[in-house]
């Protein structure tokens, strides 16, 4: 136990000697911030135990030092009289802030050697952050406005990020919501996705409404706006067009099979018996039988349905803006209709449990092309939903 709390000791001792290098070394490299971190965390824990006196110090310097040169550089910005430098200018005090906030709680820290208390010279900062927050809004606001008056999608999607950068800073800003509104609608691809039917059948509405039921599709997107029918409101930037090109529709097949089935099977059993008529007896005093086997034969009538159809097409991407085509993609899809049953002459006991299974079906009637087409729907989504997740329009 002693052996343990030894080790123990020994643990934390390493700890607090490697954190007070790392303080130590952020401190020389000027990495204020990183030594004041470490610093706190340390004396968070016990800020009276003797290992974390050098912690004091460290902060203390380093306080000191950030301090100093923060100030420096904000005397600089100002001088330097760019608007845009409100936004460093406002994170430079909230820092400031952030880091006297996290040292008050530790108030007061007693430097034994020293014979003092740890000095932090704190500031008010309240109102230098109130003007370069006040400063830094305005400058997003008027870089968004300039932002929108170029009138490009792109643009348009820059603004809102400012925009949202801005609602972050000071929520309600004038008319910041409108303006978020407004970027991203006009940033927004809207999408007209239309099926084309170039093929001599009929279309059911229940296929087309499914292909352009765009939410199985995840097609998810903040800058993308599918539409499956145009709204006179909207301005379109691109279509998508699923052209159904071909569609090839095979006769209905019936074939039959007759499978002769034919096997020895275990009939029963018997007992040896003696030129006596005694019964044999095994080893063990009992009778010994012997297994009774019959040949058995049966008919298996097997009738196979069949009727499959085939979609050719394409998927078009166009540019609306420029009415020229951006890509294409090939659409394929295959069908297939399938009904097996079965009838039986003879011993059953020929048949396997797949077999059984056959006997209980019977015939069904053909599905029509539409309904075919229909039944085709997940295999055609599944085939198209790809695609768009693949190509993005920008």
């Amino acid at each position: 136990m002693k052996r343990k709390l030894l080790i123990l000791i020994g643990f934390f001792i390493l700890a607090s000697c490697s954190s007070v290098k790392r303080s130590q070394q952020a401190l020389n490299q000027g990495n204020y911030n990183e030594a004041i971190a470490i610093a706190v965390g340390k004396l968070q824990k016990d800020k009276t135990r003797k290992g974390n006196q050098e912690h004091i110090l460290i902060l203390e310097a380093a306080f000191k030092k950030l301090t100093e040169a923060e100030k420096k550089r904000i005397a600089f910005l100002e001088k330097e009289g760019n608007p845009a430098n409100s936004r460093e200018i406002y994170h430079i005090y909230s820092n400031l802030r952030r880091i006297q906030n996290s040292i008050i709680p530790l108030l007061p820290m007693y430097i034994v050697d020293s014979n003092r208390q740890a000095n932090f010279n704190f500031g008010d900062y309240s109102d230098e952050i109130i003007d370069a927050k006040n400063a830094y809004a305005e400058v997003l606001y008027q870089d968004g406005r300039s932002m929108m008056e170029q009138k490009d999608k792109l643009a348009y999607r820059n603004a809102y990020t400012v925009f949202m950068e801005l609602q972050r800073l000071s929520p309600n800003y004038r008319d910041t919501e409108q303006l978020l509104e407004e970027t991203h609608f006009q940033g927004t691809d809207f999408v007209v996705v239309e099926l084309h039917n170039q093929t001599p059948f009929v279309i059911p509405r229940s296929l087309e409404n499914e292909l352009l039921d765009f939410n199985t599709y995840g097609l998810d997107d903040f800058w993308t706006e599918y539409h499956a029918f145009k709204n006179q409101d909207y301005k379109y930037d691109f279509a998508v067009n699923l052209n159904f090109r071909e569609i090839h529709i095979s006769p209905e097949r019936v074939l039959e099979k007759e499978i002769p089935l034919e096997a020895e099977i275990l009939d029963g059993y018997s007992y040896q018996r003696d030129r006596k008529g005694d019964y044999v007896l095994d080893s063990l005093g009992n009778k010994i039988k012997i297994e009774n086997f019959i040949k058995v034969k049966g008919t298996l009538y097997k009738t196979i349905q069949t009727k499959s159809l085939a979609l050719e097409g394409k998927v078009d991407y166009l540019d609306l803006d420029k009415r020229q085509l951006m890509k294409s993609y090939p659409l394929e899809t295959e069908f297939v209709f399938e009904n097996v049953f079965a009838r039986f002459k003879g011993d059953e006991r020929l048949l396997s449990n797949e077999d059984k299974e056959l006997l209980k079906n019977g015939y069904h009637p053909f599905p029509s092309t539409e309904q075919m087409l229909v039944d085709a729907s997940n295999d055609i989504k599944g085939r198209l939903g790809p695609i768009l997740k693949r190509n993005k329009l920008r």
